[in-house]
């Protein structure tokens, strides 16, 4: 070693020892014992180098006259500092620092054994002291924790802040239910030294919560519940990264226009995607491998903005699969890639657009990230869980009056969770009133065939890729567990899978999880979940999680949690009673049934997309043109009352099921209306559950179907027949006036504005109107 480095060390040692004012003495002292009893020096030839240099620094200060001595108090001060400066030298030359944390945990212990008393600031202990300090507290008798029970509390509350999240709602959650040991865990998997975000932050207290017994649980929730193995990359580790590749332009892009940060986005993602992780990461990621195996991983963004109270930036940032199959170098290459993609969503423009609708975008906003292991079973060279979904502590939606909202809601699918989720193809999960497990939607029971899940999302390890397979491609009778996700189609109605048989042909299966939500085993352990965390988060809440089935003479079921957040509070929640005597004429659009309660008066604009026009679209690129339109009017019409209504499905990933919007492109609207693409068409899917709805009630922006076929009523006419004002409010945009119509609804209408209602009961839930201006 270099004397340079070992002067770097001395002084390192140094610097440790000032963190300690009180105990300085102390530990020093320590440590000279031990240099003593391991024969580093000899204590009387370590006095005689002490008393030497003292006198050295007397002649350099030109003090050393032995005709008039120092005062005695001067000359033991001089000493003093010489004895601590030897000290640190000695030590730090010929003992490792393990040897050092030791001498100063032993310290601590002695003295909080005498005091049971904080002798410091916990808030500006180095933390280190503050684990010392905590395993001296819980190592006493029941007597002495009792005495310490608040300051162990405030180490875990100044632990919470450093290294989980400090946001002050979560905090006050972790004081009441976190213990070291759940602190310690964090500690051990993390790299980087700063917080690890919000959504690490719900997952490690949703784990103390669930494995915590209590007296109101129906049985041991704990031994039913996991949460995947999983690593977290600090927001710190961000930092460093944007430093290394000088990316901090790209932070300030947030006070940018969207528009501009639309056009600056392809660009910085382009530079994300060529810059290079700082080399220790790089370390670190490599010896993750070596844990992980050959498991796949899922990387998944958790900021420091995200899962709190009120803004859960439900799928707003990247998350990625990495299959983790082939070389090493490969291997470890795609966990870079994921890593640096999702640092570069952060900027994305339904990001900043999230922030700048939540009041946000000031904020410091760091990411750390969350590794997982993908949980599941292999399946014909496919990795994926027989179980995925979310489920919600308070149904956003009843579509029967016996069903009781607060018992819950799950959206269940075959396969990895990203159809549970998204808006995605012509897939329908099963969704599940957890008061009423059996009893589906009416759509679902007249045509349980084609409102099912088609395809299921999958890892492919054959071909080291994910994958969406249809259905019949992974689907047969030797499946594990088929009988609860599938049932038997006979052209006329389902049938239950009593035993395998391999002369049903796989398109005669319809996944239903029929025999699963049957199952009271799996109906109340899903209760009891979500009970358990509600009461602890004292607010509702939705969670992501797999589920297996455990085998045995009566399969059990054991659930992987994936996430758990505060639930979005569906808004308008004071009754809101209908019109009365609404003549038939003045109705623009109707509907029996409605997820929220409330009102939108004064409509000035509905922006209309045609669905007829719309399905016309050659291409995929017009399809998204129009979706860029939508976004265009959207900044155009801030600060204007208006409503969107258009064709199947609002933000759908496949452009042929409905206008391929973003939050960006829609979060300054009033309400979003869904109505069929044509008259043949199937409902849209209601998008409870998903990302989408959660974005719609943060931003309290009202969600509707409108079903025609179903017996609502929707004025096609006047959306038609309306003046088009597009022209005069986006000239740019007049080429897109054929399948996208902004209607002034005084100017079209003789003054009159549109009110839309929505309550609960009756013969109609929803009744948008024309009224005269106020």
């Amino acid at each position: 070693m270099t004397s340079e480095s070992m002067a770097d060390r001395v002084l390192a040692l140094d610097l440790e020892i000032r963190e300690y004012p009180i105990l300085r003495d102390e530990i020093r002292k320590r440590m000279r014992a031990e240099m003593f009893r391991r024969g580093v020096i000899r204590e009387e030839v370590f006095e005689e180098e002490v008393r030497r240099k003292a006198e050295l620094t007397q002649r350099r200060e030109g003090l050393h006259d032995p005709g008039s001595p120092e005062l005695d108090e001067v000359w033991e001060l001089r000493c003093s500092r010489v004895r601590e400066m030897l000290t640190d030298f000695y030590f730090a030359h010929n003992l490792p620092h393990s040897i050092f944390h030791s001498i100063v945990a032993d310290a601590l212990g002695e003295r909080n054994k005498k005091n049971l008393i904080l002798n410091f600031n916990p808030e500006t202990a180095p933390w280190d002291m503050l684990f010392a300090q905590a395993d001296e507290f819980e190592s006493g008798d029941e007597a002495s924790r009792k005495l310490t029970e608040h300051h162990l509390k405030e180490i875990i509350v100044v632990l919470t802040k450093g290294m989980l999240s400090d946001q002050l709602g979560f905090v006050g959650l972790a004081r009441q239910h976190l213990q070291m040991d759940d602190i310690k865990e964090v500690s051990h998997r993390r790299i980087g030294r700063g917080k690890v975000g919000g959504k690490v932050a719900g997952l490690v207290l949703a784990r103390r919560v669930l494995q915590t017994p209590s007296p109101d649980d129906p049985f041991d929730i704990g031994a039913r519940v996991r949460i995947p193995e999983s690593w977290f990359l600090a927001a710190d580790v961000h930092y460093e990264y944007l430093e290394q590749n000088n990316l901090f332009a790209g932070v300030n892009l947030k006070y940018r226009e969207l528009d501009r940060i639309r056009e600056a986005y392809d660009e910085i993602r382009a530079r994300y995607e060529d810059s290079t992780l700082p080399e220790s990461l790089v370390k670190h990621l490599d010896e993750l491998l070596d844990k992980a195996g050959e498991a796949p991983l899922l990387v998944r963004s958790s900021s420091l903005l995200e899962d709190n109270f009120g803004s859960s930036f439900a799928g707003k940032y990247a998350t990625h699969l990495c299959p983790n199959q082939g070389s090493r170098s490969e291997r470890l290459a795609q966990l870079c890639s994921a890593v640096r993609r999702i640092y570069a969503s952060g900027l994305n423009p339904d990001v900043m657009a999230y922030r700048k609708q939540m009041g946000l975008l000031d904020y410091d906003e760091r990411m750390g990230v969350l590794i997982q292991k993908v949980e599941g079973t292999v399946w014909r060279d496919h990795l994926f869980p027989l179980i995925s979904g979310v489920a919600m502590s308070h149904s956003p939606y009843c579509w029967n009056p016996q069903l009781d909202r607060r018992a819950g809601m799950l959206r269940l699918v075959w396969g990895l969770g990203s159809r549970a989720v998204n808006r995605v193809g012509r897939d329908f999960p099963r969704v599940v009133a957890l008061s009423h497990p059996c009893l589906q939607p009416d759509r679902a029971q007249r045509n349980p065939t084609r409102y099912s899940q088609r395809f299921v999302d999958t890892v492919d390890l054959r071909n080291n890729s994910a994958a969406t397979l249809p259905v019949e491609r992974l689907v047969a009778h030797d499946y594990p567990a088929l009988r609860s996700i599938a049932s038997v189609w006979d052209g006329t109605e389902l049938h239950a899978i009593d035993t395998p048989d391999p002369r049903i042909p796989p398109s005669d299966y319809v996944v239903t999880f029929d025999s699963l939500v049957r199952d009271d085993r799996f109906i109340q352990l899903m209760r009891a979940i979500l009970r358990k965390l509600e009461r602890a988060w004292r607010h509702p809440v939705d969670i992501a999680f797999s589920a297996e089935v455990l085998p045995g003479p009566q399969p059990d079921y054991r659930v992987s949690l994936l996430q758990c957040r505060p639930q979005a509070e569906v808004f308008g929640a004071l009754l809101v009673p209908l019109p009365d005597g609404v003549p038939a004429e003045s109705v623009v659009f109707s509907a029996r049934d409605t997820i929220c309660r409330g009102r939108v008066p004064a409509i000035r604009y509905a922006v209309f997309v045609d669905p007829e026009r719309y399905s016309q679209l050659d291409t995929l690129e017009q399809r998204k043109r129009v979706a860029r339109t939508i976004g265009r009017i959207n900044r155009r019409l801030e600060g204007s009352t208006f409503i969107l209504v258009g064709p199947g499905r609002w933000a759908s990933t496949d452009p042929e099921l409905g206008v391929p919007v973003s939050f960006a492109d829609i979060y300054k609207a009033d309400a979003i209306v869904e109505v069929p693409m044509s008259a043949r068409d199937e409902e849209p899917e209601e998008s409870f559950g998903t990302h989408f709805f959660q974005d719609l009630i943060e931003s309290q922006i009202y969600p509707v179907a409108v079903h025609p076929e179903s017996g609502d009523r929707f004025d096609l006419d006047f959306f038609r027949a309306s003046p088009n004002a597009l022209p005069g409010l986006l000239p740019e945009e007049a080429g897109q006036a054929e399948v996208v119509r902004v209607i002034d609804v005084p100017a079209s209408t003789g003054g009159r504005v549109i009110d839309l209602t929505m309550a609960e009961g009756g013969p109609q839930a929803v009744v948008a109107r024309l009224v005269p201006a106020s």
